[in-house]
């Protein structure tokens, strides 16, 4: 049973890999309850359909899913789930973008954001080793049960492998290679040729060291439990890039970290991305409201569009894109007037688009920017509400036959019994 769940989830992830997350991917136990409680409210009332065996179908109706849970927490990133209002989430500013990249994490209330200069002096770095480069002809090495070690902070991995007589030294490159990446230790590996003959380079995921150390992962098999001298042969242990830690100024005091990637203050999520000229720092700062404002409403209409694309990838998969885009076109439609008053169209695809000159002249003439955008807030709203019904039952736009209907007000709930959602692998909660 745990062999074929395995192979079930690695081919959900196969097929739309590992999204990436945010805070409104957690939820209370209340939510998850009613989540629940939906599902089998749903099965209860739904009729009998035929059984889909369509692989494209199936897959459409998970992706419709995914995109769905997408747009949701889009929406919530700029304040949608908030009874407050939103759209007055705040954004931060670099001033070379090339340089540091940064993102407002702080708490959207406060008053006082201070801003920050950084001038990047080393980016953190990975180790690299970088093995013999051999020609592909048979090893040297007797026929036997190979092993080494990795060593990587406090822990200690084992790699057993075989050789068999005659067995070409790529070939047993290209086996390690794949013994390395399929291990998941925080290690890759790759082979790399030059002319006829090829080396095995192993890169750290993770850079910068830890107290009293000068290398992020080491490989030996002095003490082996299997037979020695794959290491030296293949010469996996070489270092050819030591790792470095990120070297920066801030405020004019020097700091370091381990990663191009970190926070500061709980305030910024700062990304390095490259060394600054020298006496010239880059200025991390939060933007002015009106341009905060705009910020998030270009991110509602590119989440909306992105969405509608999603949808319409679908099309002719088994799934009633039709459907779900006269939805779409009818919340849109709904709000039409209002939005086009504050600079937001819709075009003949359904997608939006804003006219920032237009915008702009709305909010600086604005007095209250909440009351005058409350417009947004109810769109968001709605298409919150449709992004919920779609992720938690996307098979009502699936094309599927009807065998039966159940008897109308005599329905019970049957938790046990194989419904739409057996089977569907949901790593969300819904």
């Amino acid at each position: 049973m745990s062999a074929v769940s395995n192979t079930i989830f690695n081919n959900y992830l196969t097929a739309y890999g590992a999204p990436k997350l945010s805070k409104y991917d957690t939820h209370k136990k209340s939510e998850l309850r009613g989540t629940y409680n939906s599902i089998v409210k749903a099965n209860k009332d739904a009729p009998w359909f035929l059984p889909i065996n369509d692989q494209d179908t199936k897959f459409g109706a998970i992706g419709l899913k995914e995109s769905a849970r997408n747009l949701r927490s889009s929406l919530a990133e700029v304040g949608g789930l908030e009874e407050d209002g939103s759209f007055n989430k705040k954004h931060a500013s670099s001033t070379d973008p090339d340089i540091i990249t940064v993102d407002y994490i702080g708490d959207d209330n406060s008053d006082s954001v201070p801003s920050f200069d950084i001038e990047i002096k080393q980016l953190a770095s990975p180790q690299e080793n970088l093995g013999k480069f051999l020609e592909d002809g048979p090893t040297t090495l007797p026929e036997d049960n190979y092993s080494f070690d990795v060593n990587i902070g406090d822990m200690n991995y084992e790699f057993q492998f075989h050789i068999s007589e005659g067995e070409s030294d790529r070939n047993i490159q290209e086996r390690l290679v794949r013994l390395v990446n399929n291990a998941g230790i925080g290690l890759s590996a790759a082979l790399e040729k030059e002319g006829d003959t090829a080396s095995i380079r192993i890169k750290s995921e993770s850079s910068g060291l830890a107290p009293g150390k000068d290398t992020i992962f080491n490989i030996s098999d002095d003490k082996t439990s299997k037979s020695s001298g794959a290491v030296d042969y293949f010469g996996l242990g070489n270092v050819v890039s030591y790792p470095t830690n990120a070297l920066f100024g801030l405020n004019g005091e020097d700091r370091q970290a381990s990663s191009n990637h970190f926070t500061i203050g709980k305030m910024y999520e700062v990304t390095l991305n490259a060394l600054s000229p020298e006496g010239q720092p880059t200025t991390i700062s939060i933007k002015a409201d009106i341009d905060s404002v705009e910020d998030n409403v270009n991110q509602l209409i590119g989440s909306f569009n992105e969405f509608l694309k999603a949808v319409n990838s679908y099309a002719g998969n088994g799934i009633k894109t039709r459907v779900l885009d006269n939805e779409l076109n009818g919340i849109t439609n709904f709000y039409r007037e209002q939005l086009n008053a504050l600079g937001i169209n819709i075009e003949a695809s359904g997608e939006l688009s804003i006219d920032s000159e237009k915008f702009r002249d709305v909010a600086e003439e604005s007095e209250d920017i909440g009351a005058t955008f409350s417009t947004l807030k109810d769109f968001s709203n709605s298409m919150i509400r449709k992004s919920n019904q779609v992720a938690l039952d996307p098979m009502q736009y699936v094309n599927r036959k009807i065998v039966a209907y159940k008897n109308p007000g005599h329905n019970f709930s049957s938790p046990y019994t194989s419904s739409a959602y057996s089977g569907m692998m949901f790593n969300y909660s819904c």
